[in-house]
C-alpha cells in the first residue's frame, strides 16, 4: 500500500521502549527496497505475534543466532538474481545475539565481505528471558545473572567492544548510535546503505522493564548516557574515526541514579569512581570533550 509506515503501530513493545523507536527509524531510513533477517529477541516477540506483523517490508525470522548468515544467504540469491543494485539487506539483533550467542555468523558475514548492513539493538541484557547479562551488560550492573550483594557489585566484566571487533574485521563503516537522538540513527543508517559492503551499527536502545526507570524517561535516560561519556556516539569509515558527537561531560552518577538497576551504587563512592573511569576513557579515547 502506497505511503504505508513500514513499521506500523499496534505492536505489543512494553511502553517507553527504546528499541521499538531505534527499529522505526532504522527501516524508515533504509527505505521500501530492504529485506530484512532478524534474530530471536525482543524485537522479534513484540513486532510478529503470529499472525500479525508490525513490518511492511519483508523480514525473515529465523534462529537465536542466525540473522548475519541468514542475511548473506539473501545477499549472495539476490546477486544471482541480478537483483542486489535495488535492494538493501539488514539483519539485526539484540545484544545477547550479536555479542555472544550469534557473533560467529556475524563475523563470517563481515569476513566475507557481504553487502550488508548489521544493526545491533543494545538494551544490554537478555531482557526477552529474564534480564540476564550479556556480554554488553555494562561494568556493576544488577541483573538476574549478575546479583548485586554482598559478595558483589552487580556485573564484573566491562561491556565487549563489539564495534571494536567490527573494526578489526576491516569493513568500510562502523558507527554507534543512540535512541535519545533519532535523527542521528537515521542520517548513520542513510549513510551505511549508501556504502557496499558490510556495515555495523550499534544502537543504545534503553529498556524500562530490565533498567528499571520510568516509561516516560527513555529519551533522558539515553541522553545522559551519551553526554556523561559511558555510550559514545562515534563513526569509522575505512578504519579512520571520521566523526564523534562531542560532549560536555556530565557526572555518570546521573545517569546511575536514574536506574534501578544501578540503585545499589549510589551508596558506594568507590564504585560510582570506578563507572566514572570507565566514561572518563571513552571521553580520551574517542576526543568527545567539547571546546569551550
Amino acid at each position: 500500500m502506497e505511503n504505508s509506515p513500514l513499521f506500523k503501530s499496534g505492536h505489543t513493545a512494553c511502553a517507553g521502549c527504546g528499541q521499538a523507536i531505534a527499529a522505526r527509524m532504522v527501516i524508515e531510513a533504509a527505505g521500501a527496497n530492504t529485506i530484512i533477517a532478524n534474530n530471536t529477541g525482543c524485537l522479534e516477540v513484540f513486532t510478529t505475534k503470529y499472525p500479525e506483523t508490525a513490518w511492511g517490508v519483508p523480514w525473515i525470522h529465523s534462529l537465536f543466532e542466525n540473522s548475519a548468515a541468514v542475511a548473506s544467504g539473501i545477499e549472495a540469491a539476490l546477486k544471482y538474481l541480478g537483483k542486489k543494485e535495488n535492494i538493501n539487506v539488514i539483519a539485526q539483533g539484540g545484544d545477547g545475539s550479536t555479542a555472544d550467542i550469534g557473533l560467529q555468523a556475524l563475523s563470517g558475514m563481515l569476513e566475507r565481505g557481504h553487502d550488508i548492513l548489521y544493526v545491533c539493538y543494545d538494551n544490554e541484557a537478555y531482557m526477552n528471558t529474564g534480564v540476564q547479562r550479556s556480554g554488553l551488560t555494562p561494568f556493576d550492573t544488577n541483573t538476574t545473572t549478575s546479583p548485586s550483594g554482598s559478595q558483589s557489585s552487580g556485573n564484573i566484566r566491562p561491556k565487549k567492544p563489539m564495534p571494536e571487533i567490527a573494526l578489526a574485521h576491516g569493513i568500510p563503516y562502523v558507527a554507534t548510535a543512540s535512541a535519545g537522538l533519532p535523527q542521528d540513527i537515521q542520517r548513520k543508517v542513510k549513510k551505511a546503505i549508501s556504502i557496499k559492503g558490510p556495515k555495523y551499527i550499534q544502537i543504545h536502545v534503553p529498556c524500562p522493564l530490565g533498567w528499571r526507570h520510568e516509561t516516560d524517561q527513555m529519551l533522558p535516560v539515553a541522553k545522559l548516557a551519551v553526554d556523561c561519556g559511558l555510550y559514545p556516539l562515534f563513526e569509522y569509515e575505512n578504519g579512520v574515526l571520521t566523526g564523534q558527537k562531542k560532549i560536555v561531560p556530565k557526572p555518570v552518577e546521573e545517569y546511575l541514579k536514574a536506574q534501578g538497576r544501578f540503585k545499589h551504587l549510589l551508596n558506594n563512592p568507590e564504585e560510582i569512581k570506578k563507572v566514572q573511569d570507565i566514561a572518563d576513557n571513552n571521553i580520551m579515547k574517542y576526543n568527545l570533550k567539547a571546546q569551550a
